[in-house]
């Protein structure tokens, strides 16, 4: 899919970094009382009220939100009060500290009956008891089927979704003409490219210097049948299925060395995602694996770009991480059929994913929404390829995956390893042992 040169919409990077998965720790630590392992006290799904078209008076729900998209919500807001005659009050938080702060104060009465934040926050949230479900019955057909099944956990629905966020492989069109289907003949494009002086690096992609990206690389790992958890029908996940460390994760560990500092320095851990992004933008590379966040940048630079769905390394389809953000209802409300009327029945609507799209530039999940806003070609194309994705795992237990998955990534990609597939075989097992309770 062809970008246009002119500034759309702004997209910003969604919330999940690598190099936040140390805060992230520290969170479930406090929340689990500073014990290593993860606390086992989860309790039973509270039940969802049904969706009323007259609520439980109440004269005021509150709803945490972040300061970019607070002014999306203050007309659907208005029109909720102008109607059921409830006011809902926003109050603007600090995104990096708001899960921790729902999670501590829900059970004291203190939390918000609403609040807005990332798909992956649910394993934790429905560990501690702090989050409802949601009832959204026909309303589910109205979104992107990827989406509610980001927000689904155990079974159920705990979150009304807005806007999905995933990675694509940017092309610069004057460096490679045509779109090309696998990662070898993306890396035969790209090191065409560098033989004839037009560019440096056949490929660009930002890896942690001490984490790597399990995140942006993951389509690759996918298209070799490698997924880090067993899944569902309905999207849930199976922590107690770690099925990457199969046949198609070992190949995958092989090619990550293959394409390594000390193979074809196609992934090159000397390059962070800022200095990826900075060769791309100063034109060094026809290839960079990214997401919607840098793409007003490249737009800026004037740069003819396409999106090209992801290629593949293997006999599967190359399906990236998803991020959903969406709107929870507390557990702890004392307004939960006001609340879930708000939710379920004004969050849904069509202005008000609209406007958090006109706000934030993330791909709506309302279906309705996502047709009006892929009229822009850069959205449309990230939309489709996130259409196919998978849900970044919410539970519990990734906070026992990214850190060893991620640095042995890391030395696969030095060249550390002498045995890539027993090397990997040997980080499966400890990431095993630690989900377990092992230590």
């Amino acid at each position: 899919m062809m970008g246009s040169n002119k500034p759309g919409s702004r997209l910003t990077r969604r919330s999940f970094t690598l190099g936040a998965v140390g805060a992230i720790s520290a969170l479930a630590l406090t929340a689990c009382g500073g014990s290593g392992t993860l606390a086992a006290t989860t309790s039973a799904a509270p039940t969802a009220p049904a969706a009323s078209s007259a609520p439980a008076s109440s004269t005021t729900l509150t709803m945490w939100v972040d300061a970019e998209r607070a002014p999306a919500l203050k007309d659907i807001a208005a029109k909720f009060k102008a109607e059921k005659g409830i006011e809902v009050k926003m109050v603007v938080k600090d995104f990096a500290a708001v899960r921790d702060d729902f999670i501590t104060q829900a059970p004291t009465g203190k939390g918000p009956d609403v609040l807005v934040g990332p798909h992956d926050w649910l394993g934790k949230l429905v560990q501690n008891g702090v989050v409802a479900p949601v009832q959204l019955g026909d309303k589910a057909k109205d979104f992107a089927e990827s989406s509610i099944k980001a927000v689904t956990y155990d079974g159920q629905t705990y979150a009304v979704p807005y806007s999905i966020e995933n990675v694509a492989l940017i092309r610069n069109t004057a460096l490679a003409p045509e779109a090309k289907t696998t990662l070898t003949e993306v890396v035969a494009e790209g090191k065409k490219a560098v033989s004839a002086g037009k560019a440096k690096f056949p490929f660009l992609v930002g890896l942690d210097p001490k984490q790597a990206d399990p995140y942006h690389v993951y389509p690759f790992q996918t298209s070799l049948g490698a997924p880090v958890f067993a899944q569902s029908a309905d999207g849930s996940y199976d922590a107690s299925k770690l099925t990457m460390g199969n046949e198609g994760g070992q190949k995958f560990a092989q090619l990550l060395a293959d394409l390594g500092d000390k193979g074809e320095k196609v992934f090159n851990s000397n390059i962070t995602g800022d200095i990826a992004k900075e060769k791309f933008l100063a034109g060094e590379s026809p290839y960079f694996l990214t997401g919607p966040w840098n793409v007003p940048d490249i737009q800026k630079k004037g740069i003819k770009f396409a999106i090209d769905a992801l290629p593949t390394t293997g006999p599967e389809a190359a399906r990236p991480f998803i991020g959903v953000n969406g709107f929870f209802i507390s557990a702890k409300s004392t307004n939960a059929l006001a609340a879930n009327e708000f939710v379920v029945n004004y969050l849904s609507q069509e202005e008000a994913q609209d406007e958090l799209f006109k706000i934030g530039g993330r791909p709506p999940a309302l279906k309705a929404s996502f047709d009006k806003a892929a009229s822009d070609p850069v959205v449309k194309a990230f939309g489709d390829i996130g259409a196919d994705g998978v849900p970044m795992p919410a539970v519990p237990a990734m906070d026992a995956v990214w850190a060893d998955w991620g640095a042995t990534e890391l030395n696969l990609i030095k060249g550390k390893e002498a045995d890539p597939a027993a090397a990997w075989t040997k980080m499966v097992a400890n990431v095993e042992k630690k989900i377990a309770g092992g230590k």
